[in-house]
């Protein structure tokens, strides 16, 4: 499956916005960000593979990329800063990075694959948050969309469902503390979602034939567990996204919109 800029549904919805979009090199990031910068928006594209920078140029000079490793809070601070000192301002920042590692029943996790899992698909969220919530009260307010996941109810995924508990719970949260300061914060809750291979994979070690068979069993329960009997597609993940960041949901905060075709996780 080759990867095609989505087309733009609202040319102006995000005029004027600057917004900046984790996980961007690739996959719903990649949609979000060019589907973004073809409404009207200026992107920074954060990932920390390269080939981020060659994603942000397909946007024709509306977007621009910047490598940092958001596991961390001085990778999270420096994307922040540097949507600010190339375009002024950050109106919108969406969370996108995460993905389950590994997918085995959760006594076969060692200790360190656990902390791996939290590290990044929990993290990036949270440190993310913390750096944007350093400007956006200032100059007026600001939307934070995350992305959480549907795992929070499945098999062979018991570290990144708690990974995604924690998006929920840090969502509902600072859409409380921050409704006062004009900050809306929510979460779309993507199930399993069609996209093309990963130009790199999430487990470089790769899967054993075991792990494989885990993995077909948990890919079984996404699909059983869909009202729809099927996987989405990107498209149908980053239209809820745009909506949600976009002026057209300025009453919704503190909300975890599922987008899974009925299973709500």
């Amino acid at each position: 499956m080759t990867e095609t800029p989505p087309a733009p549904i609202f040319p102006h919805r995000f005029a004027g916005k600057v917004m900046m979009v984790t996980g961007a090199a690739q996959g719903i990031g990649r949609g979000v960000a060019l589907r973004a910068a073809a409404e009207g928006a200026r992107v920074l594209l954060v990932d920390r593979a390269d080939f981020v920078e060659g994603t942000a140029a397909e946007a024709a000079g509306k977007a621009a990329g910047f490598c940092a490793d958001l596991e961390t809070y001085a990778g999270a601070a420096s994307a922040v800063a540097e949507v600010v000192r190339r375009f002024g301002r950050l109106d919108i920042l969406v969370n996108n990075v995460g993905g389950a590692i590994r997918m085995r029943p959760y006594a076969a996790f060692e200790p360190d694959q656990i902390e791996a899992e939290i590290r990044r698909s929990l993290y990036p969220t949270l440190w993310c948050c913390h750096a944007a919530l350093q400007v956006m009260p200032g100059q007026g307010g600001g939307v934070i969309v995350n992305v959480s996941s549907n795992a929070t109810r499945g098999i062979r995924r018991g570290p990144y469902s708690a990974a995604k508990g924690g998006i929920n719970a840090l969502t509902q949260s600072l859409a409380m503390e921050y409704a006062g300061q004009g900050v809306r914060v929510v979460a779309t809750a993507p199930g399993g979602t069609q996209a093309p291979p990963r130009r790199i994979p999430r487990n470089a070690a790769g899967d054993s034939a075991q792990e494989q068979a885990w993995m077909a069993e948990a890919v079984d329960q996404v699909t059983r567990s869909s009202f729809m009997n099927r996987y989405g597609t990107l498209e149908e993940q980053i239209a809820p996204i745009l909506f949600l960041a976009s002026d057209e949901a300025s009453y919704i905060t503190g909300s975890v919109l599922p987008v899974a075709g009925g299973d709500l996780g």
